[in-house]
């Protein structure tokens, strides 16, 4: 069966770098970042924009879990509802779903988020929007994973390790 790995959290927090070392250590896997279809200039968030990001997310997610070459589909985003969740999952082949969400303690995710911010990979005010967010994935329901001292490499393997698919899962 195939495996859908969702990869939530605040900005800053890891999960792109963690989706790709999940892409790198999981067997046919393609790696999906959610930002890629709200990557627009202007960025613009309203009832619209959000309806037609979440019918292409799931479009590419339904395609990639159709495609008989891929066994894995991970996808990073924020995902700070459970209904983006359910949404995004509804309807979907039949196919495993684990859900993570990643978290860090406010220091660190400031820390990673300034030096984003100093190289011009993020815009400022990132931080403070980062920071709004960190309380909205404890109600959610999926498995939480402090990436506060984890390194990329050591997010994913501690997410195959709760997956419980460490096993004959490693390239």
């Amino acid at each position: 069966m195939k495996t859908l790995w969702l990869i939530g959290g605040p900005m800053g927090v890891g999960k792109s770098s963690a989706g790709r070392a999940l892409r790198e250590r999981l067997p046919r896997c393609v790696y999906l970042d959610g930002d890629w279809c709200w990557d627009a200039s202007p960025f613009v968030v309203n009832a619209e924009t959000k309806a037609m990001v979440m019918k292409n997310i799931r479009f590419l997610l339904r395609s990639f879990l159709e495609c008989s070459e891929y066994e894995n589909v991970v996808l990073a985003w924020v995902m700070h509802e459970q209904g983006i969740i359910d949404a995004l999952t509804e309807g979907l082949p039949d196919c495993r779903v684990l859900a993570f969400s990643l978290i860090c303690n406010e220091p660190e995710l400031e820390r990673r988020i300034r030096k984003d911010e100093a190289s011009g990979r993020r815009a400022p005010g990132t931080f403070e929007r980062a920071r709004a967010y960190l309380p909205l994935y404890a109600g959610l329901s999926t498995v939480k994973l402090n990436t506060s001292a984890l390194s990329a490499a050591e997010t994913a393997e501690r997410i195959i390790k709760i997956s419980g698919t460490d096993r004959g899962y490693m390239k």
